[in-house]
């Protein structure tokens, strides 16, 4: 126990004799063996020196010996070099050296050295370390500090190298402060920085300066965290300098530091660009009920500074932003047990809840249909009771199907431009793949010259062609009725009025019949597109720069060589479109209705092509900082050609992907928007074909509703009792369906009627989200899985009820958005308490679930779809309270509290049956940003055990059967019939779950168990090979630090 306490007495007496104004001979030897104790220790060695006060003992030695009339650099030279490895690793040292009047003390040590090498570096070590103080550097900074040291860095040589170095590292650290950038500014420091960088560059052949070469980019690259830094970077030709010098780095081998240096700051660099819109509102907006307008821009007049004048960069800003994006720290858990366990009173009267006793028809249902069998025909006393406490209603609730058959249709849809193969792949602006909705009802009386006579009959001449066109070459795609959707969609209400449709919605889509692998990331691709970005700001010859599609005119000319673009149909989401060169576009997205945010999902169409040549597109508007883009997921195409061709599927497309940031900002005001780049390329395999590009494969609300209809019709109405009812309506008038899903009773016997009545009930939701088209994808799989004949799916039947919301937000699937409603408003935030008129969609869904809860028919599992953009795999997202306390670190003893671990039985089954999901990504933790979501308020407000968020990727799998492949839509609609396969886990006869026909149907054999989930944290994708958000800093060489360049230094000065 004596020992650490005599060592520390020795260190204290060794530092006080230090600072004590001895003999020369006496400090030297003090100095070599506090040298030799930290050169011979560890890192905790000098930790413990600076806990001891070693830093402000060697800073008062230093003062007290460096004001001497003619200092002794035998001594101070040592001291020097001590002080700057100890100071480098005492984050104070810089505040230290202020209060000791050390920091001038070492800039009139480094006046007077100038032209000795070897003090000269010494010095600028210390000055170094100082910096890493902002006061302390700004201190320097206003006292000359950063002319002396501009004045050591000289052009190539090869003497005296180690102060070059010195020299350019203090100055680097010098410009950690904005002040200090702004005095090199106006001192004109920049051009020369260039100047030496370029000599350096030019005449280091042999390579044998590349530290120095990259230092001196550190320099150009802390400059580059202001915009006035930005400016003088580029007045002095800085971009152009280091272009050239880039491409000559790229041509040899052991550069990367340099490269990578580089394309950092011409990254910064380049000017900020406003994004090229007359407003960043959406081009949509839609009057809402209760405002007198639609939402306007934040800042209704445009900045009209400089475009590089708005901010300095601010690195630790773009960390906030990303963090507030990816919340799922430690610190948004909620750890207030009362809230986590305390069920809140509903948020309306009860007498409210009572409207959705319609959407429960199979309570009151008589099934007349029926036979009656001998036992039903001599009802018992108890048959009777039952038949009362449930009631007969003679007016049955209304179904969707009766709503639409007393609407009046407004307008049906008309194949206008079907005259013939050719005519479909015309480009003419008089011709379109789409099918065209007339949205003239003019009376035919009204029109002159017999126009409605002729109309008719051209209208019925291109229904013909349609019917021939479907007959000569339609799929048979299951579930899919072309003639059948024309009419739904003819329903749709869309806030432009949408009056075409696309033609794969028409025509329908069939999974392509091989698996699609994830596309390898090409080496350095990023690096790639970014010098293009580069080239284009340094106005190359080839740079065409005319906007050739327009959402908002309509009157604009498309030049004949460029490619044509169209987005005005459901799911649609182009706005315009740039050809910056000759096969290159840059494509901007629309933002949600009234909104100017969340521009991320894409769908247009495309044609007017050349084949087997490179189109690359750039979407420059995304707003998330990354994307499953960046590790292998390709956007889907669909070509018309090949449809017609017997190929119709959507199919993975796109190579040299990558996805970053880039240097555009809003088109108004001084919102500090960050937009990323999603950049790919295409090679069209037909001249003039037409095409559709998506960010995923699209699902519309047309093509729900028309499902719906063809599931209906294909159901034994004696097997499975299939209804569908409205919901609500939505803002803009849309229906929104709520599907009842159950096996009709053996017969009208009261025991057959009273299972049914007790059936437990599951609710399902999806799409809440419109950009997730992959969850709907994965409802449809759930829906045809409950309608099928197969055994799993009648046994399901039998065994519960099921209520699904398949599409939660309508209005945005229509109009083409990724995040909101027609309210701007995220409606999976809506929960907590919903607007009725705002978010009908949420108010009346949570309405219905308060209801089954008011009656005693709480769900045993509530699942929202979703899809998930940074993740792989299928996983789920449930609710435990103990998990939540335990992640969080909080000092409840859970010990006593008591939680049913049920809510893990499903994700446990899926992990078993599903190839595609991830029992290790799943999570149960409740955090304070995610309280107003569906799994959350259902979890906490109904007392929901088994509340779930299910979230598909887009990309695909890194574990089992389909590791390395993207997920098509057969792999998503399978998850669908996986997560109804699970719900048998939770039946209350556990012995259905393991009958011998059951366990076949449901695979639980070893043969799909080659798939293992990972651990969760490995789930998460590693950091992307390439950055992808700028950096006020390249990262070191990693054979160089500072100790290594102080004792180089000190054995050269022992030589001498």
């Amino acid at each position: 126990m004596t020992a650490p306490s005599s060592s520390s007495g020795g260190l204290d007496v060794l530092l006080s004799a230090l600072q004590s104004e001895g003999d020369v001979e006496s400090s030297r030897n003090i100095l070599n063996i506090l040298d030799d104790l930290l050169s011979a220790g560890s890192e905790r060695r000098i930790q413990h020196m600076i806990s001891r006060g070693g830093s402000e003992a060697l800073l008062m030695a230093l003062v007290n010996m460096g004001h001497s009339v003619c200092p002794n650099y035998s001594i101070l030279l040592p001291l020097l070099h001590l002080l700057a490895k100890v100071g480098h690793r005492d984050r104070h040292i810089g505040v230290k050296a202020q209060e000791a009047g050390a920091v001038l003390l070492v800039l009139n040590l480094l006046k007077h050295n100038l032209t000795h090498p070897k003090r000269a570096a010494a010095c600028l070590w210390v000055i170094q370390v100082f910096s890493s103080s902002v006061s302390t550097a700004n201190l320097i900074g206003q006292n000359h500090g950063l002319d002396l040291t501009f004045s050591l860095i000289s052009q190539f040589t090869t003497k005296h190298m180690h102060t070059i170095r010195a020299a350019i590292n203090a100055f680097a650290a010098l410009l950690s402060t904005k002040a200090n950038i702004h005095l090199v500014v106006s001192k004109g420091f920049i051009s020369g920085l260039l100047r030496v960088y370029e000599d350096w560059h030019t005449r280091d052949t042999q390579h044998v300066a590349i530290v120095i070469r990259h230092t001196l980019l550190c320099c150009l690259q802390r400059v580059a965290n202001t915009a006035a830094g930005r400016r003088a970077f580029r007045s002095q030709g800085g971009m152009s300098l280091l272009y050239q010098t880039t491409q000559t780095c790229l041509s040899a081998t052991g550069l990367e530091a340099l490269v990578e240096a580089s394309m950092q700051i011409m990254r910064r660099c380049l000017p900020k660009t406003r994004l090229p819109l007359i407003s960043d509102q959406s081009a949509y907006t839609f009057p809402l009920p209760g405002r007198q307008c639609a939402v306007l821009d934040q800042d209704l007049e445009p900045d009209e500074s400089s475009d590089d004048d708005d901010h300095d960069y601010d690195e630790d800003e773009v960390k906030e932003n990303q963090e507030a994006e990816n919340r799922d720290s430690d610190e948004d858990l909620e750890t207030d047990l009362t809230r986590l366990r305390l069920r809140p009173d509903p948020d309306r009267p009860k007498e409210l809840l009572l409207q959705y006793s319609r959407l429960c028809p199979e309570l009151s249902h008589d099934f007349e249909e029926l036979d009656l069998t001998s036992s039903s025909s001599s009802s018992s006393d108890e048959e009777a009771v039952i038949l009362r406490k449930y009631g007969r209603r003679s007016n049955l609730p209304e179904t969707e199907e009766s709503t639409e058959r007393n609407t009046p249709v407004a307008v049906q849809l008309e194949p206008r431009d079907f005259q013939s193969h050719c005519g479909i792949l015309s480009t003419s602006r008089g011709r379109r793949t789409c099918i065209r909705v007339p949205r003239g009802d003019t009376p035919p009386g009204q029109r002159g010259d017999g126009q409605g006579e002729e109309d008719r009959a051209d209208e019925d001449h291109h229904c013909t062609m349609i019917d021939r066109l479907l007959e000569r070459h339609g799929a048979c795609v299951p579930h899919h009725k072309p003639k059948l959707y024309r009419t739904v969609a003819a329903r749709t209400k869309s806030v432009p009025g949408f009056g075409i449709l696309a033609f794969p919605d028409f025509w329908g889509h069939l999974p392509p019949p091989g698996p699609e692998p994830m596309e390898p990331r090409k080496p350095d691709v990023q690096r790639q597109k970014v010098l293009e970005d580069v080239q284009r700001f340094m106005k190359s010859d080839d740079i065409i720069n005319q906007v050739v599609f327009d959402l908002e005119d309509d009157s604009l000319q498309t030049p004949p060589e460029s490619l044509r673009f169209f987005s005005s149909f459901e799911c649609g989401n182009l706005r315009k479109a740039i050809q910056v060169r000759r096969y290159e576009y840059d494509l901007v997205l629309n933002a949600d209705v009234n909104s100017s945010h969340h521009s991320q999902w894409f769908y247009f169409e495309i044609s007017n092509m050349d084949s087997n040549v490179s189109y690359r597109f750039n979407i420059i508007n995304c707003e998330k900082s990354n994307s499953q883009f960046n590790y292998g997921m390709q956007p889907v195409l669909y070509s018309v050609r090949d449809a017609l061709d017997g190929r119709p599927h959507w199919v993975r497309t796109g190579a040299e992907i990558c996805y970053y940031r880039n240097f555009f900002r809003p088109a108004r005001g001084r919102r500090r928007n960050t937009f990323y780049t999603l950049t790919f390329t295409v090679t069209f395999r037909h001249h003039e074909d037409v095409c559709y590009l998506a960010y995923h494969y699209p699902y519309t609300y047309s093509a729900l509703k028309a499902h719906l209809k063809v599931l209906q019709e294909t159901v034994d109405p004696s097997k499975v009792f299939f209804q569908q009812q409205i919901l609500c309506s939505t803002l803009a008038g849309n229906l929104c369906p709520l599907v009842t899903i159950t096996a009709c009773p053996n017969s009208r016997n009261w025991r057959d009627l009273h299972q049914l009545r007790n059936r437990p009930c599951i609710v399902l939701t999806g799409r809440v989200h419109p950009g997730e088209s992959n969850a709907s994808w994965v409802m449809k799989g759930t829906l045809e899985f409950l309608c099928s004949n197969d055994p799993v799916a009648q046994s399901l039947r039998e065994a519960f009820i099921f209520k699904i919301v398949p599409m939660l937000n309508p209005d945005g699937v229509i109009n083409g958005m990724n995040r909101c409603d027609l309210s701007s408003e995220d409606l999976n935030r809506q929960w907590c308490k919903p607007e009725p008129v705002l978010s009908p969609t949420i108010y009346h869904t949570k309405g219905f679930l308060y209801y089954l809860n008011s009656i005693g028919r709480t769900p045993l599992v509530f699942c929202d779809y979703h899809g998930h953009s940074r993740k792989k795999n299928v996983f789920l997202y449930g609710c435990s309270v103990k998990e939540t306390l335990w992640q969080s670190g909080s000092d409840i003893n859970t010990t006593g509290l008591k939680e049913d671990p049920g809510y893990r039985t499903i994700p446990k089954t899926l992990d078993r049956i599903a190839p595609a999901f991830s029992f290790n990504s799943c999570n149960y933790l409740v955090e304070k940003s995610r309280s107003a979501t569906a799994r959350v308020v259902v979890w906490r407000e109904m007392g929901v055990l088994r509340s779930y968020t299910m979230e598909s990727t887009y990309n695909g799998c890194d574990q089992g059967i389909y590791k390395g492949l993207q997920m098509g839509t057969q792999e998503l609609q399978e998850m669908g019939m996986k997560f109804c396969q699970s719900l048998l886990s939770v039946t209350r006869d556990m012995k259905t779950l393991y009958s011998r026909s059951l366990v076949n149907c449901l695979d639980l054999g070893h043969k799909i168990l080659d798939h293992k989930s990972h651990n969760c944290f490995e789930d998460d994708e590693p950091p992307c090979v390439e950055q992808i958000e700028f950096s006020s800093d390249s990262p070191g060489l990693q054979d160089i630090d500072l100790d290594s360049d102080i004792n180089i230094n000190m054995s050269i000065a022992d030589e001498e």
